[in-house]
């Protein structure tokens, strides 16, 4: 009888694979890092093939560690970045240029040409989407343009375009699947957002053929997928992009239940339901899973969130690892005046500038290491509250509580500043590598390892909730003090 589900999280930084019991619990967990590579300003690449050497070697070692063959797991599940583009050639799986990340920037004008030519309208109503270098689509266009014969050659049927999700299928399969699910569809710009397919309307907008698009599954999908593990054949029953797995892997199933993941970047969803709920408040409306039938979510996105932490660490040279930031941050009693913006790569919602960048301001004589390390912890957090300012104004039902995971959520010094800020609890789970659990959850249920979403429920426990500490008055003023910051960073790249 399989004993373990094997969720694949493929993110920004590295990749990991990881192994849950039938409670949910993780039994074993294998991590490597890859390399970033910057070649322009505002350009952030990575290297496909690497990305899959990494995620091999992961899979590798987590079996080892928990002693466990391929034959012990009733299914696989991946989750992973998002709106990466990866682009290879059909015959031989090579990507024919490197994977553009969700974080460049380098498309900012086309969107720019789109939105002056009226064309944001259209895409928000077709695809909950809007038009920033973000998303994926015209990172694909890019490469068609930018990579000799390749627009020509996607035409003919001869390259697989894909985000993440499908290159790890592919190479999974060994190249007899090229498919994307719902969720990774929904981030392209592409994607009919209540009909669930391609849309034509958006193909030519963007002047991508349809020849080079993956075929669009549910999420969670009963049948037919084979991933081949160590020469053994095993179902690739779940595919989701990260934070819809995260949003199912803390088991928001009904509207109006919120979750925020503190990874390189931050990303809060609210499940909305059956239907797309179109935002005022320049959210997203996007797929959050489709098991059969499809779910939304309101989602706000901030690029640069446990990121920063990195940018000290490898950036400045003011932490040596970066779980030492707490404790520098905590050598000061606040942040001393000092603001800082990490807007290194724009600004995500609710502003959507391409051309914010970082910027700190408040500096004093008097302003040391630590009160630099507490303000970015901080902006973590004032990113996240304008989000969910935003998601409640547009759901129009307020959030009683705020289910939290990703690396940053160990930090409690952040944890407890995000309670004070928003005025709500912000709870911890036990098990707080949700993303890679919801991957989990959604192939385990589809190969029926787990009975139901109201098993899986039960199964989700509390680590810590953190209460709001401060009156409403203060956490106020400390939202507006953020406010003049960040508009001191916005639109500096056009200047």
């Amino acid at each position: 009888m399989s004993r373990y589900v094997l969720a694949l999280d493929q993110g920004t930084t590295s990749s990991r694979s990881i192994l849950f019991d039938r409670a949910g619990n993780i039994v074993a967990l294998a991590q490597r890092e890859f390399t970033q590579f910057f070649p322009q300003p505002g350009w952030v690449e990575h290297d496909a093939n690497e990305i899959w050497v990494s995620q091999a070697v992961t899979i590798a070692e987590v079996l080892a560690r928990a002693e466990a063959s391929p034959r012990d797991l009733a299914a696989v599940g991946i989750t992973n970045q998002r709106e990466t583009v990866v682009l290879w050639d059909r015959k031989t799986g090579h990507p024919v240029a490197p994977a553009i990340v969700w974080q460049d920037r380098r498309t900012a004008e086309r969107c720019d040409e789109l939105r002056a030519a009226g064309h944001e309208e259209r895409v928000a109503r077709t695809t909950g989407l809007l038009l920033d270098p973000y998303f994926s689509g015209t990172k694909l266009a890019w490469l068609l343009d930018h990579v000799p014969g390749a627009r020509a050659r996607a035409e003919r049927g001869e390259l697989c375009f894909g985000t993440i999700d499908s290159w790890l299928a592919w190479k999974l399969t060994g190249g007899r699947e090229h498919v994307t699910d719902v969720t990774n569809a929904s981030r392209t710009l592409l994607l009919d957002l209540h009909s669930g397919e391609w849309d034509e309307d958006m193909l030519e907008l963007l002047r991508v053929p349809a020849a080079c698009l993956p075929r669009v599954l549910p999420s969670s999908i009963e049948g037919g997928l084979m991933a081949t593990i160590e020469g053994h054949e095993v179902p690739l029953a779940g595919i989701a992009g990260d934070q819809q797995a995260a949003l199912f892997g803390q088991t928001c199933f009904r509207p109006g239940m919120a979750k925020n993941t503190y990874g390189t970047g931050c990303f809060m969803l609210m499940n909305t339901g059956a239907q797309p709920l179109r935002s005022r408040s320049r959210l997203l409306s996007t797929v959050a899973w489709d098991r059969g039938g499809r779910s939304y979510a309101l989602e706000g996105s901030v690029f640069i969130g446990g990121a920063v932490v990195q940018w000290l660490r490898d950036g400045l040279g003011l932490i040596e690892r970066s779980s030492d930031v707490e404790a520098l941050a905590a050598s000061v009693p606040d942040s001393g005046g000092v603001f800082l913006v990490p807007a290194f790569t724009g600004l995500g919602s609710p502003h959507w500038d391409a051309y914010a960048r970082g910027t700190m301001v408040g500096l004093s004589r008097g302003t040391t290491r630590g009160h630099v390390a507490r303000a970015a912890l901080e902006a973590i957090a004032f990113q996240s509250a304008e989000l969910l300012g935003a998601m409640q104004a547009d759901a129009a039902q307020p959030l009683i509580e705020l289910r939290v995971d990703g690396g940053a959520t160990a930090n409690d010094l952040l944890m407890q500043f995000q309670a004070d800020l928003l005025g709500v609890p912000v709870v911890r789970p036990r098990v707080t590598e949700t993303t890679a659990l919801g991957a989990a959850y959604l192939a385990g249920l589809a190969t029926g390892f787990w009975a139901s979403d109201e098993e899986l429920t039960a199964s989700w426990q509390v680590d810590r909730s953190f209460e709001p500490s401060v009156d409403r008055d203060r956490a106020a003023e400390l939202m507006r003090q953020w406010s003049r910051a960040v508009g001191r960073s916005r639109g500096w790249s056009e200047a």
